[in-house]
């Protein structure tokens, strides 16, 4: 197991810097925010941009691997946690789009996995946002599969602001809802970003999900 902290809470530094401080303190990875630069999200540890990944390039890539290497710290993910199933279609494609650099960046540094939430309309109940949910995540995970990408849900309900009420902004809550997202979607390459401090605040069980869906735990959060 490797030991390591979300990039976003050294926010004001740059990424040579993270990883410094990573290496200084002896974490073994770093899971790297990747929000669009200049984005504005303003919500607590989004909006952050470590790796720029709309503007990565070639030389950028070799760039962020020696940086790593020279470090002696690993990059366990990228991240980026919007609402891919908001309402609006114009500002669900841009977060679609920006996930799908968001892969591609992960093909270029030669990771495995990209973080993010599913997403959610709160304003419907998760029968009447799967529909939505079916026309947006099939394409991205057989985008991510192709390229040898996991993707792994964070399992936050996201409801914990007044514009977050009533149903919250991420479907990808409990352990019946990962079961109907696995059979409808049964790409092993599409898994969970498990946190089990969610589990325990909504006083389900923290544990037996970790037996239940191994096989798809592609990185893990704790609090």
């Amino acid at each position: 197991m490797q030991l390591g902290f979300v990039s976003a809470v050294l926010a004001d530094l740059s990424f040579e810097e993270v990883l410094e401080i990573a290496s200084r303190e002896a974490f073994d990875c770093v899971e790297v925010m990747c929000w669009p630069a200049g984005g504005g999200d303003t919500r607590r540890y989004a909006g952050t941009t470590h790796i720029d990944v709309g503007t990565l390039d070639e030389s950028r890539a070799a760039e962020i691997k020696r940086q790593v290497d020279e470090s002696g710290v690993t990059i366990s993910a990228l991240g980026y946690y919007p609402n891919p199933l908001v309402p609006d279609p114009i500002e669900r494609q841009v977060y679609i789009d920006h996930i799908r650099k968001m892969i591609d960046a992960a093909v270029s540094l030669e990771l495995t996995t990209v973080n993010t939430f599913v997403g959610r309309d709160q304003w419907k109940t998760i029968d009447d946002n799967w529909s939505l949910f079916m026309e947006v995540w099939p394409p991205l995970v057989q985008y991510a599969a192709k390229r040898n990408i996991n993707i792994g849900i964070e399992n936050c309900p996201m409801f914990f602001t007044d514009d977050e009420w009533p149903g919250g902004k991420n479907l990808a809550i409990s352990p019946g809802t990962w079961r109907r997202m696995f059979e409808e979607i049964p790409d092993p390459h599409f898994g969970l970003n498990y946190d089990p401090s969610h589990m325990i605040w909504q006083q389900m069980d923290e544990i037996g999900p970790i037996q239940e869906f191994a096989g798809r735990l592609h990185h893990v959060h704790a609090k």
